[in-house]
């Protein structure tokens, strides 16, 4: 992997972990002693970065991490909402066995994540979301889903947790691979819609 490729993933990681905060700029010369290379493939990996949204350029100032307002919030998740229910519907008709195992494994693990008092893992919940897609089967839809969970994650890494809205987002992923388990695609784009609506009140109301 180039210089350029491996500061993209180590930039997302700081962004969406909230390690650089919404509303924080970019330090191009501090990063790039932290990562050991030279300015010229951390602003690639910036460019590449606010293409996919997670960063914003400015003229002069160079780039920040967005801040999250209602607007962006409720259109991610109209984006959300279209691509992954239809993607829950692919993935009960196409979904193999195997494909079945590793949801559950996902989600037994978030379980123990959870019961031993660990903050709800962005890496768990994209995982699951990403064993969904794999179930589907459709590439296209995959992309860009990948790229509005990445902008959800971002959202959510400058908000306050909320426990009771984390244990009912796991009972949603269950319920959703019992639907896709048992080959019902009405019950699991049902399943998906309520889980991102409930999902996106919980942010509104957490930027009030």
């Amino acid at each position: 992997m180039s210089l350029a490729g491996q500061a993209v993933d180590v930039l997302r990681e700081l962004v969406l972990t909230g390690d650089i905060p919404p509303g924080a700029r970019v330090n191009e010369v501090e990063l790039a002693q932290r990562l050991g290379i030279s300015r010229g493939p951390l602003r690639e990996a910036i460019r590449h970065l606010a293409s996919e949204g997670l960063l914003v350029l400015a003229p002069h100032r160079g780039a920040s991490v967005p801040v999250p307002d209602e607007a962006d919030v409720r259109a991610l998740f109209e984006l959300r909402t279209a691509l992954e229910c239809a993607a829950v519907e692919l993935a009960a008709v196409r979904r193999t066995e195997g494909d079945v195992v590793r949801l559950r494994a996902v989600c037994e693990e978030s379980r123990r994540a959870y019961s031993a008092g660990e903050p709800f893992p962005y890496r768990l919940d994209l995982a699951f979301h990403q064993a969904l897609l794999d179930a589907a089967r459709s590439p296209r839809i995959a992309e860009q889903v990948r790229l509005a969970q990445q902008r959800v994650v971002l959202l959510r890494s400058g908000l306050r947790d909320d426990p009771p809205h984390q244990h009912a987002s796991l009972d949603d992923h269950d319920a959703l691979v019992a639907a896709i388990a048992a080959t019902d695609p009405s019950r699991a784009s049902d399943v998906m819609r309520k889980h991102l609506a409930r999902v996106c009140a919980q942010m509104l109301t957490s930027l009030a």
